[in-house]
């Protein structure tokens, strides 16, 4: 992504075209990001990185060119040093999980798009986006259940979820009905298992469905997990080797 434009003094300034930006003349280098990095919350910049994603993700679904003052809005000064490792992680998701690139279609005033990396058919473009977009979630929960020991209370998926800005009980402008595009449609696919648990009133585990097994692996899985954090898979030690030991 072009960091060049310069804005006029520190901090935030007002361009020509509108745009917030933060003051990228001095971008810091990899080493320098990665020092800042360490100053940071893990929590606070996968929060930052998540609501990026949701921010591109509902632009595209309304077909609305993504301005970079969107994106900085996202990332406020207490995040700009490390503003390039935010929107790396979360191009990474977009590329990883959503089969989805983002594009810069104006170099002047820095407008993008996000492209499909998936080859199309004439006619079923839309059909493709929203199932692409819900077997990206469903990679994401797969994912969740597995580096939770392949089983995960309902209560930690959809907390899990809510970081992601994707609420049960809303209409996403993405999924639809979040709540029964998992509990039922991914059930009734066999990607996923929900099962009660003994001796509770009520609550759930998630686990995975004989779908999800024939169609992906664990060790495919850690992998995307591992790009997605920008780690090595042997991160997880108990994964890793459950993983290799998995046909």
């Amino acid at each position: 992504m072009s960091q060049r434009k310069r804005s006029r003094g520190s901090g935030f300034s007002q361009g020509d075209d509108g745009d917030e930006d933060f003051n990228l003349s001095q971008t810091p280098t990899h080493s320098q990001v990665q020092r800042n990095l360490e100053r940071c919350s893990p929590d606070q910049v996968n929060q930052k990185v998540s609501e990026l994603v949701q921010l591109l993700l509902v632009k595209d679904q309304k077909k609305i060119p993504i301005k970079r003052a969107d994106i900085l809005k996202k990332v406020n000064r207490e995040y700009k040093n490390v503003y390039s490792e935010i929107v790396n992680r979360a191009g990474r998701t977009l590329q990883q999980v959503f089969g989805l690139q983002l594009v810069e279609i104006d170099t002047r005033h820095h407008v993008y798009i996000l492209t499909s990396n998936l080859p199309r058919v004439e006619g079923e473009n839309l059909r493709r986006d929203n199932q692409t977009a819900k077997l990206g979630l469903l990679i994401v929960i797969l994912s969740f259940i597995f580096m939770k020991g392949n089983s995960a209370k309902d209560g930690a998926v959809w907390e899990f979820l809510r970081r992601l800005r994707v609420q049960p009980g809303e209409r996403h402008e993405v999924f639809g009905d979040v709540k029964k595009l998992v509990t039922e449609e991914f059930v009734r696919q066999k990607y996923l298992e929900i099962t009660p648990i003994p001796l509770t009133d009520p609550e759930f585990k998630y686990q995975w469905g004989p779908r999800a097994a024939k169609e992906t692996s664990k060790r495919d899985v850690l992998r995307f997990v591992a790009k997605i954090q920008g780690k090595d898979p042997t991160f997880w030690t108990s994964q890793y080797n459950e993983a290799e030991a998995t046909p």
